[in-house]
C-alpha cells in the first residue's frame, strides 16, 4: 500500500430529518489499497457512499479525491473524475440488451479524454467487457434485457459499468449482498484481478469472511461514527466492535 491517499473525508456529518444518520466522520484510502467498510445494519454505510459520490450532499465536513474538494460536487462529475460506486439495489437500463447498458459510460469525456476518442467498434468493446466480468458471450446472455437478468448477473453488470469509465477507484455498496456462495466465489477472482491492475476498492459488505479475503484494511461504523480502523483479525477482536454487532459486552 502507497503512502499517497486518493480519498479524503473530513468530519462529514449528515442528519435526516431528527435522524443523525453520520457524526463528524473522517478516514482517508490509500492509492491501490482495498479498504472494507463494515457496520451492523442502520450504521450508516450506504449514506456515506451516497455523501462521496454526490448523491448526497453532507451538512458539514469536506471530501477530496485527489486532493480536490468534490464535496457537492454532481454525482456524474464525480464519475468522471474516476471515482465510481456500485449499488446496492442495481440501476441497469431495464428495457436495454445488457451490453448496451455500457454505451453511455463508454460515451463519456473521462472515456474519450483517457482513450484519444478511439474505441473503434463500440459495441463489441461493451460485449468484451461483460465476458471479462462472467457474462457467457455464447449463451447471448449480453443480449438479454437488464430487465430480465437474475441478481447475479445484475451485479456483474453493477461492476462492468463503473469499470467501463477507466476509474481509479471503485466503491462496491454490498456486491456479495443476495449472492449464492458459489456466485461470490466466482467474483472475489475477477476483484482481486481488479486490484492487481491498479484499481483502488472500497467495499461496504456483511459478508465479513469473503470481505477479510480482499481487503487490506478495515474500518468499523456504528451509529453513523466510526468505531474501530485496522488490520481485518485487530478489528474483529476489538471489543466495541463485538458489542456493536453482537449487542453485549465481551471478554
Amino acid at each position: 500500500m502507497a503512502d499517497e491517499f486518493l480519498l479524503q473525508v473530513g468530519g462529514v456529518s449528515k442528519a435526516f430529518g431528527g435522524v443523525q444518520a453520520i457524526t463528524n466522520l473522517s478516514f482517508r484510502l490509500f492509492k491501490g489499497e482495498i479498504l472494507g467498510v463494515i457496520g451492523p445494519n442502520g450504521s450508516g454505510k450506504t449514506t456515506l457512499v451516497n455523501l462521496i459520490t454526490g448523491f448526497v450532499r453532507p451538512d458539514s465536513g469536506k471530501v477530496f479525491y485527489k486532493a480536490r474538494n468534490i464535496t457537492g460536487l454532481q454525482p456524474h462529475k464525480i464519475a468522471n473524475l474516476g471515482l465510481t460506486r456500485t449499488f446496492q439495489i442495481a440501476r441497469p437500463y431495464d428495457s436495454l440488451p445488457a451490453f448496451k447498458n455500457l454505451i453511455v459510460p463508454l460515451n463519456s469525456p473521462r472515456v474519450r479524454r483517457t482513450r484519444g476518442g478511439k474505441l473503434g467498434d463500440i459495441e463489441a468493446v461493451a460485449i468484451d467487457m461483460l465476458e471479462e466480468v462472467g457474462f457467457e458471450r455464447d449463451a447471448r446472455v449480453p443480449y438479454k434485457t437488464a430487465g430480465s437478468l437474475p441478481l447475479g448477473y445484475l451485479k456483474r453488470l453493477e461492476l462492468a459499468r463503473c469499470i467501463a469509465l477507466k476509474p481509479d477507484i471503485i466503491i462496491c455498496d454490498e456486491i456479495f449482498s443476495g449472492l449464492s456462495m458459489s456466485e461470490i466465489t466466482s467474483m472475489i477472482p475477477f476483484l482481486e484481478k481488479l486490484h492487481l491492475e491498479g484499481i483502488t476498492m472500497m467495499m461496504i459488505e456483511h459478508r465479513l469472511r469473503e470481505l477479510f479475503r480482499l481487503t487490506d484494511r478495515v474500518m468499523v461504523m456504528n451509529f453513523g461514527e466510526k468505531i474501530a480502523e485496522g488490520m481485518p483479525q485487530e478489528v474483529i477482536e476489538n471489543k466495541e466492535v463485538r458489542k456493536a454487532y453482537l449487542g453485549t459486552e465481551t471478554s
